[in-house]
């Protein structure tokens, strides 16, 4: 759809900013190591650095600020807070805004970085060209209550920029000079900022764009392995629109989702607690519905275009369809009266939702 930005009122000192970033993280920084090596010392404040901010984004920003996914001790909120605002991505009560604003309205003109726009819009141009006045920040008044969130809310450009720039700067001089200070602030701060700043933009591109859509194909949000693995688990994009207040994204115990494991372990120690979680038949009805879904809708275009199928494969099919119809009323009565499901029941519905989608590819044209 054709976009319409009124230039007049973009805010071009955010857009300068970010790109000045940019530049320095892809030109100064590559030609600083170049001429100078990377040392350990700047290795540990990059790693830091990059952990510490894109933990505080997936885990603080995202789960915790925006979608309320559990309760966190301040010690906590505190941490997320300080270095969610050194990744540069606003105040959390503004990037919560945004985001709950992306749930309500995905793939549609009110939402902030729609993939209908295009990518790179949703990948970074939404924010190159934001306007000016911001939309009301009418839908995060449980936030507002919040008196961690709104000190940093008043205060995130100067925790950025002494924290996420300054600190590594000033850490850089203590370790290595004039020249250690130069490495720490292009190393661990601009570098750094670019690529936490690129795994997060990625999510709002990439998994609306490329992947699997196991649990909904009603927006365009994916599921990604390979983005899971740059963002801290992420990438299971299609689960969180699916199930949007689960403090997972990757639902399977072999999905890799390392704030998923983060907040888990703090809850362990007690900094943390009222971890929320989609029922396992919630999950798999949503799967069984999508798999139905793809089924008609597949067989509804073999039978418009007058294609001949395999009978064996055909009947495969419609043998498989009938039983998930079964088992999808079965759950859909158990999630209703709160009755407990067999583990060997729920796993035999999804592995028949499997097969279903399995079989839907054989269902190749016979030749003439």
């Amino acid at each position: 759809m054709p976009l319409r930005v009124p230039y007049k009122r973009v805010d071009w000192l955010n857009t300068v900013f970010l790109l000045a970033v940019t530049l320095v993280a892809l030109i100064a920084a590559p030609y600083f190591i170049w001429k100078n090596g990377i040392n350990g010392f700047q290795l540990a404040m990059f790693t830091f650095y990059s952990l510490a901010t894109g933990m505080s984004i997936t885990l603080g920003y995202h789960r915790l600020f925006s979608h309320l996914s559990f309760k966190a001790k301040w010690p906590v909120r505190l941490f997320t807070l300080v270095f969610g605002a050194c990744a540069f991505e606003n105040s959390v009560l503004n990037w919560a805004s945004d985001h709950r604003r992306h749930h309500k309205h995905v793939d549609h003109d009110d939402d902030p970085y729609n993939i209908q726009n295009g990518f790179l819009w949703a990948h970074i141009g939404w924010i190159l060209f934001k306007v000016l006045p911001e939309p009301p920040l009418d839908n995060v008044a449980d936030l507002r209550k919040d008196r961690l969130v709104m000190w940093q809310h008043r205060n995130d450009k100067m925790i950025a920029l002494l924290v996420g720039l300054g600190l590594p700067a000033l850490l850089g001089y203590w370790n290595g000079g004039a020249e250690g200070a130069l490495g720490g602030f292009l190393i661990a701060g601009a570098l750094r900022v670019f690529v936490v700043q690129q795994c997060t933009f990625f999510i709002n591109s990439l998994c609306h764009t490329i992947g699997r859509q196991p649990y909904s194909s009603k927006n365009s949000a994916r599921d990604s392995t390979i983005m899971a693995f740059f963002t801290f688990g992420e990438g299971y994009h299609n689960f969180h629109h699916s199930f949007q207040h689960d403090y997972r994204n990757g639902v399977k115990a072999w999905n890799f989702d390392p704030t998923k494991w983060a907040i888990w372990a703090l809850s362990r120690v007690g900094l943390v607690s009222d971890l929320r979680r989609v029922p396992e038949e919630k999950i798999i009805l949503a799967e069984i519905a999508e798999a139905r879904r793809r089924a008609e809708e597949q067989l509804a275009q073999l039978s418009e275009t007058g294609v001949t199928v395999c009978e064996k494969a055909l009947a495969t099919v419609h043998e498989l369809q009938e039983s998930l119809a079964a088992a999808y009323h079965e759950l859909e009565q158990a999630v209703a009266q709160r009755a407990e499901m067999s583990r060997q029941a729920l796993n035999r519905w999804r592995r028949d939702a499997r097969q279903l989608i399995a079989a839907l590819s054989d269902l190749t044209p016979l030749p003439a």
